[in-house]
This record gives structure tokens, sequence and C-alpha cells, in this order.
């Protein structure tokens, strides 16, 4: 007997490069979810009114409804903006897609809170592509919703075009998620679904001890629980498919 297909509908910022074949990749193992992808204008990450605009509700709802076109089971933001912007807003963004369509949603950062829920994460590590502003909000919300993440546990590069956010290596991230382990991370994120790291998750917490969560990671996690899929099936890809 055939099993159902399941297709997964994924909001992608425009000029993000890594996050498609991340997920490809992910889901590879699972025969009966394929993934369909629907973009919206994002070139910078910045505090600026023109930053903050490109992640206006509006404009992600005209992405969500094409993808509901093809009658997926579920939308997901890849996407971190809630980070900066306040994590209500998606919730909210959610709530207004599963009204519009009918199809449930989540997100990054929401698929992210529930799994530092799981894995009873009270200090936080955080690595982000992000300018210094950027970086002071996220860190600002995590503690609000007390999950401390200190100097010691954060690092960011002050990068704000996003295509070169996809240009940062794999040895300097190494690097990075080293440093906040060491000062004291009980996990750590690699924060930006534009980072190519996903695939180096599993190496990094057989080095490191701990879960290392990266958003393209949680938000896939995420709908293919929501959808009832048995994400052991997933190997390679981290402690988060196999344990939470």
């Amino acid at each position: 007997m055939m099993s159902k297909q399941i297709r997964l509908g994924i909001l992608t910022p425009s000029s993000n490069t890594a996050l498609e074949p991340l997920t490809f990749q992910i889901v590879s193992s699972i025969p009966n979810v394929s993934v369909h992808f629907s973009r919206f204008p994002v070139t910078a990450i910045s505090l600026s009114a023109k930053g903050l605009a490109q992640f206006d509700h509006s404009v992600i709802m005209r992405a969500a409804e094409l993808l509901a076109h093809a009658e997926v089971d579920m939308i997901g933001w890849s996407g971190t903006a809630a980070e900066w912007m306040g994590f209500e807003g998606d919730e909210k963004l959610c709530e207004a897609i599963t009204k519009v369509t009918g199809i449930p949603a989540t997100t990054s950062v929401l698929a992210l809170n529930k799994a530092l829920d799981i894995f009873r994460v009270k200090k936080l590590g955080l690595v982000t592509p992000y300018l210094d502003d950027v970086q002071e909000r996220i860190v600002k919300n995590y503690n609000t919703i007390g999950v401390e993440v200190t100097s010691g546990t954060e690092r960011h590069m002050r990068v704000v075009k996003n295509t070169d956010v996809a240009l940062i290596g794999e040895d300097a991230l190494e690097t990075l998620v080293g440093q906040v382990v060491e000062g004291g991370a009980e996990a750590v994120s690699t924060f930006c679904t534009n980072l190519i790291a996903a695939h180096k998750v599993e190496l990094w917490e057989a080095k490191y001890g701990v879960p290392v969560l990266d958003t393209v990671t949680t938000v896939t996690w995420d709908m293919l629980k929501q959808c009832g899929v048995d994400t052991k099936a997933i190997k390679g890809w981290g402690r988060i498919f196999q344990e939470a």
C-alpha cells in the first residue's frame, strides 16, 4: 500500500540560496515527502524601515497563498525575522496563513522555541551573521522568555547583504559554535536560514556534546512532525530528528 504523499510548502526569502538545497537533502530519505517553495523579496537584514518592511505580513501572505495553490499539507516560514521583530509576529503570521488558506503553518523560530523546550535549554548559544543592533534585539527577546543568552554564548558576524551570508565558510561557523559552547551554552542555534550549516550539525553535536539547532532544520522538523512523519528515519541531520 502506497504511503500518503505529503507536500511541504516553504516560504523563502528571495535572496536565500542555502535553504532550498538543504531542505531537499534533509527530506530526501523520506520517499513520500516533497518540498515546494514560494519566494518574497528580502535582500538585506537591518533594523531600518526598509529592512523591516520586507517582512510585512501582507507580502508574505501573497507567497503563502501561492503555496496553497499546490494544496500543500503544511506551510513553513523558513526565516528568522521574528527574533528581532518579536515572537508574537510569527504567531500572528501563522494564524493569518491558516485563516486565509486553511493550511496549518509554522516558522523556523517557533519551531526552534519548541525544540528548546524539549531539550530543556536555559542557556542558549547563538551564532548569527547579523549586525550588532539586530543581535541585541534577538538576545533581549530570548532573555525575556527565560532563555539566557550572554556575551559568552553569542557570536555574530555583522553581515548585512543576504547573499553574502551564504558565503560564510564552515570553518568560521565551527569556530563560533565552539566558542559559545566554551562560554557555557547548553545548546547552540546556527541562526539564519541562509547559513550553510545544517549539514554540519551532527558533526558539531558529536564534537561539542550539546544539541545544535539550525533554523533550516527546525522548521523542517516541525512541519514533518505536524504532518505525522516519523522523523527518526532522517539520519545525519542532528539529534532533533531522533530525540525531539
